[in-house]
């Protein structure tokens, strides 16, 4: 098994943030061209969101797919299939020429974008030790900051200055390039014992993860905090384009690096996993959250960012430590418990804006606080009855 610190272990885990940083720019790359998109395509400020949210819905999905083939058939083999998918999908976006096409393909790249996130933790739990396989998560999910950030960089700036089409012609480029180091980092797999490819079998396998109460909670509590966390940002950028702020997509593409933060809080969930209990960390991973979602309601643009810092540092920290909860606690099937952990996760992505939106309509920001305070409660109290759950089960065990 590798060991924290080896050189398998920091070849493995970088090429896993380079796998994941060229997901999550690929994701999020639409994100600061949305009122773009809005305004050339002369559609509502939903119907633009929907060149993101089509692209997170179909990636839940295919994530209930690509875990139990992966039981099957093994991790490497499939995640860098998926990466020339999604190379190639990137590639034919360059070309649209109509809002309809770009949703098609969106769709179908969301198939392909699956593949990594739906694997990679089953990945690092067939291979690294339980110490390494903590510390690894939270560098890997630093790296779905780093794309995330990246790609709204990318999309920002080069949208401004060549058009939303040349932006998807750079992103093909870098995805290339992403491939081919994925391809020669990260190590064939040594530990990996196939199970037979059954329909019954995972059938049975998801509803007894369903059944785990633990789980459960933690596929909630990742789900609806990713409901509310990705689409403030969509109706931020609505914000910040208008009075009386008039900022330009590329800089709202930098709004983007208040994920940073984000990759601060990833990074250190594994050290603070050594320490105190995890659900501890998503209760206050949470509440860091609410406080920054707050914090936003300043008038002041430099408020507006520091609450984004805030919120980041806290959704990242619960997130990461959330994946590897999953991962501790999921007696058999890994990769199918990571997949279901990221369709709660990644649905909630899709369905949170249509959620936030009335509010939106309504009150406009600070009515989207308002709704995302609503949510963010009940993920407390979730996270709250994995606290007590823990308790329980010491005190059981002392009795």
């Amino acid at each position: 098994m590798i060991e924290v610190g080896s050189r398998l272990f920091w070849r493995g885990t970088l090429a896993l943030v380079i796998g994941s940083f060229m997901i999550f720019a690929n994701v999020y790359v639409t994100q600061p061209l949305l009122p773009m998109i809005a305004k050339t395509f002369s559609i509502s400020p939903l119907q633009a969101s929907a060149s993101f949210t089509i692209t997170t819905l179909t990636l839940g999905i295919s994530l209930l797919f690509y875990g139990p083939i992966s039981d099957a058939l093994g991790r490497k083999g499939i995640m860098v299939f998926t990466m020339v998918g999604i190379t190639l999908t990137t590639a034919c976006l360059s070309q649209v020429q109509q809002y309809e096409q770009l949703l098609a393909l969106r769709a179908l790249q969301g198939f392909f974008l699956a593949g990594l996130p739906a694997i990679a933790v089953a990945y690092l739990g067939d291979e690294y030790t339980p110490d390494a396989l903590m510390v690894a998560v939270g560098l890997y999910i630093s790296g779905n900051t780093l794309g995330g950030i990246g790609g709204r960089l990318i999309g920002g700036f080069t949208g401004e200055w060549l058009g939303y089409s040349a932006t998807f012609s750079v992103m093909a480029v870098i995805s290339l390039v992403c491939l081919l180091a994925f391809y020669f980092l990260l190590p064939s797999s040594q530990h990996f014992e196939s199970k037979p490819l059954r329909v019954g079998l995972i059938w049975q396998n998801i509803k007894s993860h369903l059944h785990n109460r633990r789980l459960l909670t933690c596929y909630l509590i990742g789900g609806f905090s990713f409901f509310i966390f990705i689409n403030q940002y969509s109706y931020v950028t609505f914000v910040l384009e208008a009075e009386p702020y008039h900022l330009s997509p590329k800089f709202v593409g930098l709004l983007f690096l208040t994920y940073l933060s984000g990759t601060l809080g990833s990074a250190i969930s594994g050290k603070l996993a050594k320490r105190y209990a995890q659900a501890n960390i998503l209760v206050l991973g949470t509440c860091i959250f609410m406080f920054g979602s707050l914090v936003t309601l300043g008038s002041s643009i430099w408020m507006i960012l520091i609450g984004l810092l805030i919120n980041s540092f806290g959704f990242f920290l619960c997130h990461s430590t959330a994946s590897s909860f999953v991962s501790r606690h999921a007696k058999h099937a890994k990769a199918s418990a990571s997949s279901l952990y990221l369709v709660f996760y990644y649905l909630g992505a899709s369905l949170g804006g249509f959620y936030l939106d009335p509010f939106w309509q309504y009150s406009g920001w600070t009515g989207v606080i308002i709704g995302s305070w609503i949510i963010l409660g009940f993920v407390v109290l979730a996270g709250m009855s994995l606290v007590r759950f823990k308790a329980s089960s010491l005190s059981h065990e002392v009795s």
